[in-house]
């Protein structure tokens, strides 16, 4: 049902305070209770314009089907009315109002948006992201709630122009350029990865996915973030790594895509995305601190020249093969030491394996202990340990726009299980007070030297914590990433609920089961639901792995408290790994 908002006329008081008062009566409220709402439940045709009330209403020329006003001045407002027709309840009519009512509010230059709510109200209103107001007390029997609304972040505007942007999920075609020998050759996990194209920015255009993704997916998502007309262009190159050049050789698609205006951003920059945005001849060399040897030396660069003296760079050695890898393990091994080995490229932390003195003694000597690293030359690295820290991985987004300006994002504190990147987490306090500094000088250090070297475009800088108070800086990402798609998500979810959220992206969830395409989806709005329920938004991010062997989802969640994304957190694996009993039991019965 196509719905939008329009200006309440004043020859339509009447009926809106006869389809308030029926909304009203949808929870069974007795007539006297119903006949001693009715004059706040009126809108007088005089008081349309000043109370800013709006309609939502079927389109085109269709019926009414609910209202809302907008009263008081900046910087506190007030959502005086907002009914739905009982026949649209439940039908997304009041999200529609709902979220109309805090861009204006926001428009207005209003800071805070309060709500007077009805007791049967309270759960959708806190599902829509507004928060229960402490000290005050109901009012009349009400439940006073209140959103708190801010300007956007710098860095969104700069972003992809602000706008709606063509988003290319190439991260198989990015991979490639690097031949990571700790990948493999059919890139099964970047194809999944590609779904994160949804949020390579707050308001896509279009996406374009190299395997089919499910409608159920696509609806959802924009559910959630709000998203209207984006178009999906999916199965393009369901089983190799150019999708850029699948692209091009549809040239009505490539037209479509690369003439609308709208900005084209990739997971990654490559010489077949330069080819289908009609860059200028592609040069490799911007993307040479991809590289785990390069950024090593940029950073040392950066610490010598000084000013960063909460950051230490551990040191760094290339080894050419394994008689010379066991060879230099072995010698720190004796002196206790461990040591970190890399391949020279890798993501997720493919291809990286810590080795301690103990490991070595336990898998009866060195070279018995590098078993199961990818073949060919390795970095080897002191390892950066502090067993007393809060917080051991984090990192820090930003990006350098197409004049080289750097433009800060902010810090994230990383989930890592061994050495493999599960997740992230942003938001307000989820770095250390004493960290946020040193991440921000030293990311925003790095951005100035990959302008300089020509890059342009996201960036991150991965660190572990090393004792002391000391941050080691251990790699640099020149593309986008998990941690990216969170900083996205919580833009778009302050624009749209208000407040500063804490989201957390979890890269893989394991799931019980295989699920075929409509369970997953399913599976993915019931866990919608008890995340509203929690105060927290659930996003599907990653669907395509659900149907795998071995099956897992990539999610996002979201709250306006770390304690409440914790809950999602636990309540979204808790069912996950519970799927495979839905085959016992009815699916709906189980999990409603």
């Amino acid at each position: 049902m196509a719905v939008r908002v329009r200006a309440a006329r004043p020859d339509e008081a009447a009926a809106l305070g006869a389809l308030a008062l029926r909304s009203k009566a949808h929870w069974g409220y007795d007539e006297a209770f119903l006949t001693a709402c009715a004059p706040q439940l009126r809108i007088g045709a005089g008081e349309v314009g000043a109370r800013r009330a709006v309609v939502a209403q079927a389109a085109p020329g269709g019926a009414v089907l609910g209202l809302a006003t907008l009263e008081g001045r900046a910087p506190v407002v007030e959502l005086g009315l907002l009914f739905v027709e009982p026949a649209a309840i439940g039908r997304g009519v009041g999200r529609l109002l709902y979220r109309d009512a805090v861009r204006r509010a926001r428009e207005l230059g209003c800071h805070t948006l309060l709500i007077d709510a009805d007791p049967h109200a309270a759960g959708f209103y806190r599902a829509m992201g507004a928060i229960p107001r402490t000290g005050g007390g109901p009012v009349d029997g009400l439940v006073r709630f209140e959103v708190r609304l801010g300007a956007a972040e710098p860095w969104v505007a700069a972003w992809a122009g602000g706008g709606g942007s063509v988003h290319v999920g190439n991260v198989a075609e990015y991979n490639a350029q690097f031949a990571d020998a700790s990948l493999d050759r059919e890139q099964v996990a970047a194809h999944h990865y590609a779904c994160l194209a949804a949020f390579y920015g707050p308001r896509p255009a279009a996406l374009v996915l190299p395997r089919p993704v499910p409608v159920w997916w696509t609806e959802q998502v924009a559910r959630q973030l709000d998203w209207t007309g984006v178009e999906v262009h999916d199965g393009l190159a369901p089983d190799r790594p150019g999708l850029s050049a699948a692209v091009r050789s549809r040239p009505a698609l490539a037209a479509r895509l690369t003439g609308s205006g709208a900005a084209l951003v990739p997971w990654g920059q490559s010489a077949g995305f330069a080819r289908l945005a009609g860059y200028g001849p592609w040069r490799p060399q911007v993307l040479r601190y991809e590289s785990k040897a390069a950024s090593h030396a940029l950073f040392a660069g950066i610490v010598a020249a000084g000013g960063h003296p909460g950051v230490v760079v551990p040191r760094q050695w290339r080894v050419r093969g394994r008689w010379a890898a066991a060879r230099l393990l072995a010698a720190r091994a004796r002196a206790g030491r461990g040591t970190v080995f890399k391949s020279e490229h890798g993501v997720g932390g493919s291809g990286t394996r810590v080795v301690t003195a103990r490991d070595v003694r336990a898998a009866g000597g060195a070279f018995a202990a590098l078993r199961g690293l990818p073949r060919g030359p390795l970095l080897a690295e002191e390892y950066a340990h502090d067993p007393g820290g809060a917080v051991r991985d984090l990192t820090y987004d930003a990006f350098v726009d197409a004049a080289g300006r750097v433009h800060p994002v902010g810090g994230a504190v990383m989930h890592v299980v061994g050495t493999g990147y599960r997740g992230a987490t942003v938001g307000p306090g989820v770095v250390p007070d004493g960290a946020d500094k040193t991440l921000s000088a030293f990311g925003e250090a790095v951005g100035r030297e990959l302008a300089a070297s020509g890059y342009r475009g996201w960036f991150d800088v991965d660190f572990v914590s090393a004792g002391g108070g000391l941050l080691a800086p251990t790699e640099t990402n020149l593309r986008l990433t998990g941690p990216s798609a969170a900083f996205v998500v919580k833009a778009r979810l302050d624009e749209l609920r208000g407040g500063d959220h804490v989201v957390r992206i979890m890269d893989r969830v394991e799931l019980g089961a295989r699920l075929p395409e409509a369970l997953a989806g399913e599976l993915c709005a019931a866990l919608a639901r008890g995340c509203a329920a929690l105060g927290a938004v659930f996003v599907p991010a990653i669907p395509t792995a659900a149907f795998d062997p071995v099956p897992w989802l990539g999610v996002l969640v979201a709250a306006h408290t770390r304690e409440a994304v914790d809950a999602a957190e636990a309540l979204v694996r808790a069912e996950a790994a519970a799927v495979g009993a839905m085959f016992g039991d009815s699916f709906q019965g189980t999990h409603s």
